[in-house]
């Protein structure tokens, strides 16, 4: 069931409705606060869903021109970030601190060298 943002005209305050998509327009609504008819509809930010291989095409069109990126910690900080939230997928804390610092410009090699978990419980 959809949720409808709404602000109240005579109490200044924000709350939500549920309704079906039949019920709006139709359902009174009325301030969850103080009862008030006197409201509005809030237009709040869409959300759209993106197939993983839509994400994929978004970053590699954004990411093409990045020849070297071995070369440019930042810049691979940068994409590695933009790829982490592309996904929506939840990443470790580990994931964070190293895009972190690449993003401070801290080369690849120093930073797996420092954190010699990173490899991802591999067996030797």
């Amino acid at each position: 069931m959809p949720t409808y943002d709404f602000l109240c005209n005579s109490c200044n305050q924000r709350f939500d409705v549920f309704m079906t998509f039949d019920e709006y327009g139709k359902k009174t609504v009325t301030c969850a606060h103080c009862g008030s008819r006197d409201v509005r509809r809030l237009m709040t930010k869409v959300r759209i869903a993106k197939s993983e291989e839509s994400r994929m095409d978004s970053m590699a069109d954004e990411f093409s021109g990045f020849e070297g990126l071995e070369n440019d910690p930042r810049t691979m900080g940068k994409m590695m970030r933009k790829m982490g939230k592309e996904m929506g997928e939840e990443v470790p804390p580990e994931f964070d601190e190293v895009v972190d610092r690449l993003e401070a410009g801290q080369s690849p090699e120093d930073i797996e060298s420092s954190m010699p978990d990173l490899g991802g419980g591999e067996d030797s």
